[in-house]
């Protein structure tokens, strides 16, 4: 089609070239970009407000890291001698933790009796408390 017809050459001269009073044609250019454009520009104010966690990263943990999900204390060792399937060798309960679904023992509280513990992970204080009890800890290496 020759420009000489085409409609926009009526229109010239009028403010909106059909387009309308209120949209006016805007696309992307006049919301700022398309998608998360200018969030580190002009659009940061409402980046730190709405998202303050968009940029960045989570930090760094090595891939042989071991979470503990179940954990016990010292003060706990006493509601759990009297559970099924503890034994009592020499006068000394024999515990195995990991069998009851626990990964670590900490050290909070006082032990009062002799114990020997099987765990996968034991903290010092709680090692040093049972040894000092006159127990042991056998440390399980295997799952985690």
């Amino acid at each position: 089609m020759a420009t000489r017809l085409r409609k926009i050459r009526r229109q010239r001269g009028s403010r909106y070239c059909g387009w309308g009073q209120i949209g006016q044609h805007r696309l992307s250019g006049s919301r700022g970009g398309v998608g998360g454009a200018g969030k580190h520009k002009h659009l940061w104010i409402r980046t730190v407000l709405e998202e303050p966690d968009h940029f960045g990263h989570e930090s760094l943990n090595s891939n042989k890291r071991t979470l503990v999900r179940k954990w016990l204390n010292l003060s706990e060792l006493t509601s759990l001698s009297y559970a099924p399937g503890i034994k009592e060798k020499e006068g000394c309960l024999e515990l195995d933790l990991s069998s009851l679904g626990f990964q670590k023992l900490l050290g909070s509280g006082n032990v009062s009796k002799k114990y020997l513990i099987k765990v996968p992970l034991v903290s010092k204080n709680a090692k040093s408390k049972i040894e000092s009890a006159g127990g042991r800890v056998l440390i399980e290496h295997g799952e985690h």
